[in-house]
């Protein structure tokens, strides 16, 4: 018989050649189990989703709960379904006044594809702005928007009228302009290793949109959700998005995504044509009841209270080391960059040997990844941090 390693290989479209292929059996906390029953902290956290633990037990129990009442009924806003109205309700209680219509989607892709739809319908307009180093999904919308040409030189031609600018640079936003339709950006930049804004560049890029009619899109996909210290990255910066995008963290560890809106402007959807975005499964009833439970037990706990602390323990813990060049963190958004690509290859193999599940970024490959659960303890923190230490005086 196939083992689950062979299967895995033979039956599974993978994205890459190289995948870690840890076999997990189990997760709890900040915690993951491998089939011989070896222990690793979970440093990565599905890339930001698991916020608040794998397998939190009031999730757990929000999930359940739906599934004694029902599962799918039908497409995307033909029916009134209690967790969707009791989310969006929810999140407009945590939002600025002009986001205050939520649509339900199934993915971080799938939210950035209905911002520029919506964006597109409003304005009447076409010509984007985007960034480079920007990392959006993987559609072929969201693809469009990736700053870096050799994730998608493959798959041209992609969306038409498109304009990178340089994150920080803030000459350039004199090219958005009254033909362009909207911005998206990435207000921390993650995938590029964790940039981010200097110089009131988010204060100058809102009033440059404003000047010009431009409504700026916020993808915080993985900065949101208390990652970065705030319940929404944007807070941070003291400026408000017109769309909003969100996925990741939002469900708990269900897939769910949103982009958020004015009614009015999302109203521009609803005719000419009608049917402006439509889903099947967007706002699945279980996703959105465990992405409530998820929402309340970030806002009534002190858990994104101490996540600027707990990141605080691991620059300082870390910064000091030789090997070390620099440390960028935002909460606990953190990227540790060393002196070469090499050495980041080689520690983390070390971290795997050590039980430290540690990933790189997409376009940075002289840092790697510091995100677990928000819910980690300082005491497991520091423990972490020894372990780091340790793997980097042996490089």
């Amino acid at each position: 018989m196939l083992t689950q390693r062979q299967l895995f290989f033979q039956h599974l479209a993978l994205p890459s050649a190289h995948p870690l292929a840890l076999e997990i059996v189990k997760a709890e906390g900040i915690y993951l189990f491998d089939v011989n029953g070896k222990k690793y902290i979970d440093l990565v956290s599905g890339v930001s989703v698991s916020n608040v633990g794998h397998r939190n037990p009031i999730i757990i129990d929000a999930i359940k709960n739906q599934l004694d009442k029902y599962l799918h009924l039908m497409v995307y806003g033909k029916y009134i379904q209690t967790p969707q109205v009791e989310l969006a309700t929810k999140l407009s209680d945590f939002l600025p006044k002009n986001l205050n219509s939520t649509y339900f989607v199934n993915s971080g892709s799938e939210a950035i594809e209905g911002a520029l739809k919506l964006a597109k319908r409003y304005t009447g307009r076409t010509s984007i702005i985007a960034f480079k180093n920007a990392y959006h999904g993987g559609t072929h919308g969201a693809l469009s928007l990736l700053g870096n040409e050799e994730m998608k030189y493959a798959f041209r031609p992609l969306l038409p009228d498109i304009r990178f600018l340089d994150f920080n640079n803030i000459e350039q936003l004199k090219y958005i302009n009254e033909k362009t339709a909207c911005v998206v950006i990435e207000p921390i930049q993650a995938e590029a290793g964790i940039v981010l804004p200097e110089n009131d560049f988010l204060k100058r890029l809102r009033k440059r949109c404003d000047e010009t009619n431009t409504l700026l899109i916020f993808d915080e996909i993985q900065v949101g959700f208390g990652r970065t210290g705030k319940l929404f990255c944007f807070e941070n910066y003291e400026i408000t998005p017109d769309i909003l995008c969100l996925a990741k963290g939002m469900g708990g560890g269900m897939p769910i995504g949103a982009f958020i809106s004015a009614k009015e402007i999302m109203s521009s959807l609803t005719s000419n044509p009608e049917l402006g975005h439509i889903t099947t499964f967007g706002g699945h009833p279980v996703c959105c009841a465990a992405a409530f439970a998820n929402l309340k037990l970030l806002t009534e706990s002190d858990i994104i209270e101490k996540v600027n602390l707990k990141g605080d323990i691991f620059k300082e813990s870390l910064v000091s080391h030789s090997s070390v060049k620099e440390i960028r963190q935002k909460g606990l958004m953190i990227a540790v960059e060393l002196q070469n690509e090499k050495m980041v290859g080689n520690l983390l193999k070390l971290f795997i040997e050590n039980g430290l599940v540690v990933d790189q970024f997409l376009f940075n490959q002289t840092s790697f990844r510091i995100a677990p659960p928000l819910t980690v303890t300082e005491t497991e923190v520091k423990e972490i941090c020894r372990i780091i230490n340790l793997c980097l005086d042996k490089l």
